[in-house]
């Protein structure tokens, strides 16, 4: 973002760009290894008890014998970007002044493809730092339409997914996120209202309807993430993408009668009306 080779000052850049001039010079203290530990722990927890909060997540390790706080461990979630789910006003937390729009699935029929679309961001872990997986999931089918593997947690980065699968497969009806800063943005949520898509937001009692995301999160590192241990950000890309082929060409569900993403998507798409 920023260009220190542009004629226009630095300080400059910073403030178009809306940003501190300090954070342009902070360099962020590497992980130690310790917390990498701690953290790809966390995640698997999470991921077999999703309703665990920081509190409960503590205790839990406490009868594993890792000694950590609260604090700690509610920290360490924040910068992995997960937290409990349980009913309560969002699922990730929504940065201050972002507008929050209301939540339209609930009691909704999902009949077809491109009908909805969810995006969601997860936690990677690597042999040496870690990486997050966002992806644009069409519900009905339950399709991986785009994703992206970024080093940070921003808006940018959800911009420029949904810009992907807005490009393949046209615009659904609904987009829906939870309320997590880089989906209430306006650079995210004003490329998905460009698209005349209606943008929902998962709200106080409609925390359901993230289990399938999480689903997909859990077939993603159960079947390949947690087998392998990515020394590189371009590894963890590549591999990534390798395995996301596969699940959408090959991995028959059970709620889909054993179809795979790929056959429940394009047999859910309504029928081309030809010219006369």
């Amino acid at each position: 973002m920023i260009d220190r080779k542009e004629q226009l000052s630095v300080t400059r850049q910073a403030q178009l760009l809306g940003i501190s001039r300090g954070s342009v010079y902070y360099l962020p203290r590497p992980v130690s290894d310790a917390d990498l530990a701690l953290m790809r722990r966390l995640d698997e927890l999470h991921l077999e008890h999703p309703f665990m909060g920081a509190r409960m997540l503590r205790d839990q390790l406490h009868r594993e014998g890792i000694q950590v706080g609260r604090r700690h461990v509610g920290t360490l979630m924040q910068r992995m970007g997960i937290a409990a789910l349980a009913p309560q006003p969002g699922t990730s937390k929504r940065a201050p002044g972002h507008k929050i729009y209301p939540y339209l699935l609930r009691k909704l029929a999902i009949t077809r493809a491109n009908q909805v679309w969810a995006l969601d961001t997860t936690y990677i872990p690597m042999a040496r730092g870690f990486v997050y997986l966002t992806a644009v999931v069409d519900v009905f089918s339950r399709r991986v339409l785009a994703h992206r593997v970024a080093i940070t947690l921003e808006a940018i980065h959800a911009k420029e997914v949904i810009e992907r699968a807005l490009a393949l497969y046209g615009a659904p009806e609904i987009v829906n996120t939870d309320q997590g800063s880089q989906f209430s943005a306006e650079e995210f949520t004003g490329a998905v209202l460009a698209a005349g898509s209606r943008l929902s937001m998962d709200g106080r009692g409609a925390w359901r309807d993230n289990v399938f995301v999480e689903r997909l999160w859990r077939s993603v590192k159960y079947e390949r993430v947690y087998l392998k241990a990515y020394d590189s950000v371009s590894a963890a890309r590549a591999d990534i993408a390798d395995y996301l082929a596969w699940y959408n060409a090959h991995r028959a569900h059970s709620s889909l009668d054993r179809s795979t993403p790929d056959e429940a998507y394009f047999a859910g798409l309504p029928p081309v009306k030809l010219a006369a």
